[in-house]
């Protein structure tokens, strides 16, 4: 004796909805073997589950329903073998697809993560013992942006010479240099070489403090006014770190040097 299900049961079982079935009803893709001329209630069999299943599958190839259904109709056994090899194919070609894609989203949540467990949360303005640095300023980048910051560091590859570029690795960290009013974007240098462009940013103290596109300008007015105020400083540039803090989104580190000798 056949089992039938319901329509509500058969859609779970194929994991689709209700109104999906009687959608391939409607256009004769897959029809239930009984109904009740009553009620006009479906019910499918175990057969039926097969080719609901089975459409299913194909339209994970990205097939028309008017297709899959001529695919359904075939009774030529070479059809239906050359149909599935070439299934299979654009199967392969899908796995490719999203394992590529499964492997640069892992890659961007590695580098979000690294960069989630070196960012240290200022609170206010606070006053940090900063190693010298050397900087490669950028010849004509001036602010960040959404297609600058992209693949940042390739910029800064771009202005050594082919020769002379195993010379040079930067840190995954990106900044403006300001000095006589005049913004640059930089990067620092973990190898290099003298070439024009380079800048040392000196090791001493620094006054720090976090802040957004927004109140930057507020922020760095602040700090070097604290600057001249208490340490009887004379900040030449200053330095804003681009911290990361979402996709596609980023506030700065606002670093005031107060004490220390350049060089």
């Amino acid at each position: 004796m056949k089992k039938y299900f319901s329509v509500g049961e058969a859609a779970k079982a194929v994991h689709a909805t209700s109104e999906t079935l009687r959608h391939y009803d409607r256009i004769g893709l897959v029809k239930p073997s009984r109904k009740d001329e009553w009620t006009g209630y479906r019910y499918y069999t175990e057969q039926d589950i097969v080719r609901l299943n089975t459409v299913r599958a194909l339209q994970l190839m990205d097939l028309p329903l008017q297709e899959i259904k001529k695919v359904l109709e075939y009774d030529d056994l070479e059809k239906i073998v050359d149909f599935l090899a070439r299934a299979e194919e654009k199967a392969n070609e899908k796995i490719a697809a999203l394992q590529y894609s499964k492997s640069k989203i892992q890659l961007a949540k590695s580098d979000y993560e690294r960069k989630l467990r070196g960012r240290k949360a200022l609170n206010g303005i606070v006053l940090k013992d900063i190693p010298k640095r050397v900087i490669l300023l950028s010849d004509t980048l001036e602010v960040p942006t959404l297609d600058n910051l992209w693949n940042y560091l390739s910029h800064f590859y771009e202005k050594v010479t082919p020769a002379r570029k195993e010379q040079f690795s930067f840190e995954d960290l990106a900044g403006i240099y300001t000095e006589k009013g005049i913004d640059r974007l930089f990067a620092v240098c973990i190898r290099y070489a003298e070439i024009d462009g380079l800048e040392v940013l000196p090791k001493g103290k620094y006054l720090c403090a976090n802040c957004t596109e927004e109140n930057r300008k507020q922020v760095l007015d602040e700090l070097i006014k604290r600057a001249r105020a208490e340490y009887g400083a004379d900040p030449a540039f200053t330095v804003q770190l681009i911290i990361v803090s979402g996709i596609l989104q980023w506030n700065y580190e606002v670093q005031v040097y107060i004490g220390g000798e350049r060089g």
